[in-house]
């Protein structure tokens, strides 16, 4: 599995996690979600760098090497 792979199979799972502790931190009355919502947005944006940083998968680079 590459590291782009990777990241779109976690990116899902991190986010639904993320957005779990946030609410049980908001039903415990620990912070509010209103006030705590823009983590996820971090999240999602870390996630989409890392992916456009990260090495690109195979199958594309045997695509641009046919156009050579």
């Amino acid at each position: 599995m590459s590291s782009g792979s990777f990241l779109l199979a976690i990116r899902g799972p991190v986010l639904l996690v993320a957005l779990g502790l946030l609410m049980a931190a908001d039903q415990l009355d620990r912070m509010s979600i209103s006030r705590t919502w823009p983590v996820l947005l971090i999240l999602f944006g870390l996630f989409k760098l890392a992916e456009h940083l990260g090495p690109k998968d195979q199958v594309q680079n045997d695509q641009g090497m046919r156009g050579v």
